[in-house]
């Protein structure tokens, strides 16, 4: 008996998490969030849970939404790059208190802090962003899965 492949054994429930996640990047893109700041949430939370696969297929498409490589390359240091603007360091705090689960007092004022850059749809978004990439992260993770290759 294997590792199970949660996104092969409940191909119904995987389904379903797939048409949230596109359910969610359309709400995000209808509240006006861009697509690096939703791909630079998706390494930042991918690089927290080490999920080789997911960052397999974040970081590119990252690039593709206009992220630098070099931007990429340091985004584990992003509390000391200068070039990150007010919007994308709220996003990758809020990012990573709700990803560690940091106590209710880092997380309010994480939120808070974003909120002062996103309005309610916007920081809705992103936080469904958020959530969801942490499950796609787990499933990801539990089942074993590696990076695709030879794209």
């Amino acid at each position: 008996m294997g590792v199970p492949q949660l996104d092969r054994a409940q191909r119904e429930v995987y389904r379903q998490l797939v048409r949230t996640a596109v359910a969610s990047r359309e709400a995000s893109v209808e509240a006006g969030l861009d697509h690096s700041l939703l791909e630079l949430v998706n390494v930042r939370v991918s690089q927290l849970n080490g999920c080789a696969a997911c960052l397999a297929t974040h970081v590119p498409a990252a690039r593709k939404a206009g992220v630098s490589r070099e931007l990429l390359d340091l985004l584990p240091a992003w509390r000391d790059l200068d070039a990150l603007g007010g919007p994308e360091r709220a996003a990758l705090r809020l990012a990573e208190t709700l990803t560690r689960l940091d106590d209710v007092t880092e997380r309010t004022a994480a939120t808070e802090a974003a909120a002062e850059h996103f309005d309610t749809e916007q920081l809705s978004a992103l936080e469904w962003t958020i959530v969801l990439i942490n499950a796609f992260n787990r499933v990801s993770i539990a089942s074993h899965h590696q990076p695709r290759t030879g794209d």
